[in-house]
């Protein structure tokens, strides 16, 4: 990356370093991206995205494919975002250890003692006070106003990143035409005394760039010590994990109850401590002790052993099983085939006709194609049996009336598969843009809305009955030319 190059002259830039008041520095881009965690975390667990979750968890592709069971589907979603926020929490902890606070050296400590509750030595003999200074029980108010600040940092932070890069190319390009001059010119003329040469157009960009990211600097986390971007990331920590017991501690028995004072909390309709109707609880149970035993795929029961560690109980949820698409590793292949399928029925519709140039002949064969080698040879074996099947029962014909049965019968399957497929596409990019150090604080997309978790026989199927729709579809529309070349 160009980043690392600038940093060997940025002390001339920046000016010296403070040995009383180290700051961050190069590890700025490090903190803006675990405190862009915090704020997607933070999004995710918003009022409409819960309420969105829930939709998503009753929706027939979820339904059908993954779970019908409520509780099962809201322990996977606390499950992958206890899991998200354990990571940043980890983070935090390596970046605390450069702390001058002993409190905010110890937070490996306090979030141990977090997930354990209140019953946790840590939290003994007036702690929880301290736990109050990072922001435990804050109001909406506070909760948002110290988001926004986090936003602001990532923001600038981002920005800084963006404009080192481009001064690093600038100074390439500098060096690069300073060499070339000195091959193709003769000797440099004697300046007179007191007159200084005009800068180039490319020096000017230079100068105003260095002056851009010294202004970036200032204003970013790269300015800020150790202790001020912790202490940050800790309330971050706190407020985040506070959310998550009040969003999901009716449905995942044992969460620590903490006080959640910025927003509403979700309860369980018929639970004790039930608000009213107006509540945007994510589940209708009668009651949170009624939850002993998990239905349908669930694949655990609610024991004393997970009552007690229910931290544990969780992430073991996040494995998917042998039978599931994730446990196969066929996620991405089935998404992108479902995503082709949507994209072949769609340009039919618009379209109302097969393809008539040879421009669009050759579009829809590449199509056709691409589609062809995403499949696995397992599925492909399949479309080819149930076409052949297909054929057998019509007599090898395929008139108007059965095309465009077939094209009714794929748009509803598409209706609620193609939605599990782009949530799932959107998954993945969500996490790629994570690994090329990109700052994205948006609401992310769970896994129990994606195809990890469903089942691979129902999958399969499903897939299966659209691609054979598909291919009568263009049977008839191109005359006998089928969608695949089986």
């Amino acid at each position: 990356m160009g980043v690392p190059k600038v940093l060997a002259d940025l002390r001339a830039r920046v000016g010296s370093i403070d040995p009383e008041r180290p700051v961050v520095g190069i590890l700025a881009f490090e903190v803006a991206a675990v405190m862009s965690r915090f704020v997607s975390l933070h999004r995710s667990l918003a009022e409409d995205e819960v309420r969105r979750l829930r939709t998503d968890m009753r929706s027939q592709g979820v339904a059908y494919l993954t779970s019908k069971d409520q509780p099962f589907l809201l322990r996977l979603a606390c499950a992958e975002l206890v899991a998200e926020l354990d990571k940043a929490a980890a983070a935090v902890s390596r970046l605390a250890a450069k702390c001058q606070d002993p409190l905010l050296r110890g937070f490996d400590r306090i979030y141990d003692g977090l997930k354990a509750g209140v019953a946790c030595p840590v939290l003994r003999g007036g702690r929880v006070a301290e736990l109050e200074r990072f922001g435990l029980g804050s109001t909406a108010k506070g909760v948002e106003k110290r988001v926004k600040r986090m936003e602001r940092y990532v923001a600038a932070t981002s920005l800084l990143y963006a404009e080192m890069e481009a001064l690093n190319a600038l100074e390439a390009s500098e060096r690069r035409m300073e060499q070339q001059r000195r091959r193709n010119s003769g000797p440099i003329p004697v300046q007179k005394p007191g007159v200084s040469p005009a800068p180039s157009p490319i020096q000017l960009e230079l100068r105003s760039q260095r002056h851009k990211v010294r202004r970036l600097t200032k204003i970013s986390l790269w300015n800020k010590t150790f202790d001020e971007a912790v202490d940050f990331m800790v309330r971050a920590v706190i407020t985040v994990f506070a959310r998550i017991s009040a969003v999901f501690g009716p449905c995942v028995l044992g969460l620590p109850p903490l006080p959640d004072r910025s927003r509403p909390t979700l309860m369980l309709r018929g639970s004790p401590d039930f608000p009213g109707k107006h509540s945007s609880g994510p589940l209708e149970l009668r009651s949170k002790m009624d939850v002993p035993v998990l239905r349908n795929s669930a694949p655990m029961f609610m024991t004393n052993e997970s009552l007690a560690k229910p931290f544990e109980s969780l992430s073991s949820l996040l494995q998917a099983g042998p039978s599931t698409v994730g446990g196969s590793g066929l996620v991405s292949r089935y998404a992108n085939v479902i995503v082709a399928t949507e994209k072949i029925l769609i340009t039919r519709s618009v379209e109302g006709h097969a393809a008539q140039n040879d421009e669009e002949v050759e579009e829809d064969a590449a199509a056709r194609e691409e589609l062809y080698h995403m499949m696995p040879s397992a599925m492909r074996a399949s479309v080819r049996a149930k076409l052949s099947e297909c054929w057998r029962r019509e007599g090898g014909t395929v008139d108007g009336s059965l095309a465009e049965g077939w094209k009714e019968a794929v748009g509803r399957i598409l209706s609620w598969l193609g939605p599990v497929a782009h949530d799932t596409l959107r998954w993945q990019e969500e996490r790629n843009i994570e690994r090329h150090h990109r700052f994205h604080t948006r609401p992310r997309a769970l896994l129990l809305q994606t195809l990890h978790f469903s089942d691979r026989e129902k999958t399969e199927a499903a897939i299966v009955e659209v691609l054979v729709g598909l291919s009568c579809m263009c049977w008839y529309d191109d005359r006998g030319r089928e969608l695949l070349r089986f």
